[in-house]
């Protein structure tokens, strides 16, 4: 357990320096909600999802939809590192002719299952897939990402309505809690508390957890697992642009520019850390 823990710290680790590296190579991007999501993403690439980087399009695989969209180089960071296409792709970011743009494409990066961008939109796609899994008979989860300040929208509460009618067991989503969206605190916006009574009243199974433990991660992941009859959310407690000396903690991160000094400083400061 001990090796396993430190071998998902490890990947986190690499999740953050390669998404650094990738969008200080094209000059700005979405660092902060990027940075806010390696634990997680490590967790359920790197031991928890039933997939496979030689055929991504495996029929029984697990699901996994980005709906808070910007968050799109972080994923492209763990596809690549989990062997999906090379970390050579990561230099393309959003350059002309790639495969990897600023928000996923499922048509365009093999392992992205759903095109996401449209805050909401892809936490819809989610509970349809649940729902599709069901009537289909598939064994498999759907797992989903939402941001905080995505969760202010209406369509966000219109599939959590619709997914704990259904009783979708196999949908189990998180939600970036960093606090903070492009304008201001999301408590200074259209604040969620309390947030985890919100999604209890809507019929899903809530946990909060530290979402920079890897460990409380993957407990949790576990625990929903067990959970029958109810969609279940999992709370992710996390500090945007976590782990980036440049841009953890400060509002401006949500989408800021990012010269090479700083991105390789960043990276330099990650590879001396101790996971």
């Amino acid at each position: 357990m001990k090796d396993k823990s430190k071998y998902l710290r490890q990947q986190a680790n690499e999740i953050r320096k390669q998404t650094i590296r990738a969008i200080g190579s094209l000059g700005v991007g979405h660092i902060g909600g990027c940075l806010s999501l390696a634990e997680v993403l490590a967790v359920l690439y790197f031991d928890k999802m039933k997939i496979d980087p030689q055929n991504p399009g495996m029929e029984d695989r697990d699901r996994f939809v980005l709906s808070k969209g910007h968050g799109g180089p972080a994923l492209y960071s763990a596809l690549a590192l989990r062997g999906f296409f090379g970390l050579e792709w990561l230099e393309t970011l959003n350059r002309p002719d790639t495969n990897l743009p600023s928000h996923c494409d499922r048509k365009r990066t093999p392992g992205v299952d759903m095109t996401t961008g449209s805050l909401g939109q892809g936490f819809s796609a989610a509970v349809g897939m649940a729902l599709a899994a069901r009537l289909d008979k598939k064994d498999l989860y759907i797992y989903t990402v939402i941001g905080d300040g995505e969760t202010q929208e209406g369509q966000i509460w219109e599939g959590a309505l619709l997914a704990g009618n259904r009783r979708l067991d196999n949908l189990i989503a998180f939600t970036d809690y960093n606090k903070m969206q492009l304008d201001d605190y999301i408590e200074n916006e259209n604040g969620l508390y309390p947030l985890e009574d919100k999604w209890r009243s809507f019929g899903w199974h809530v946990q909060t957890v530290d979402g920079h433990d890897v460990d409380a991660v993957s407990h949790a992941i576990d625990n929903s697992q067990k959970i029958k009859g109810r969609p279940s959310m999992i709370i992710l407690d996390t500090i945007k642009g976590k782990g980036g000396c440049f841009c953890e903690g400060l509002l401006e991160s949500h989408n800021m520019a990012v010269d090479e000094e700083t991105w390789k400083k960043a990276v330099a400061l990650l590879e001396e850390e101790v996971v």
